[in-house]
């Protein structure tokens, strides 16, 4: 499972990279965490506001910073 937080490095940016962190940790899973900074590549996710959450290529949230938990129950619902 690949995790991608989309956001230009802004402090809530930051606090979803960790927040999915919390979450990977919480749920147990194989997943790896990366940070996507590039306007063309967060543009390619047609993520309009950030910072985002694309969990396998699926845009889960954008534009706000979803809670550990709620990363955590998208982790499971993928595994």
């Amino acid at each position: 499972m690949i995790i991608r937080v989309l956001g230009t490095g802004c402090p809530k940016c930051r606090k979803l990279y960790a927040e999915a962190e919390k979450a990977i940790a919480v749920s147990g899973a194989s997943a790896g965490l990366e940070k996507v900074e590039g306007i063309d590549e967060i543009m390619s996710y047609g993520v309009m506001m950030t910072p985002a959450l694309v969990i396998d290529e699926e845009v889960k949230a954008s534009g706000r910073i979803p809670t550990a938990a709620e990363i955590t129950a998208w982790i499971k619902e993928k595994a």
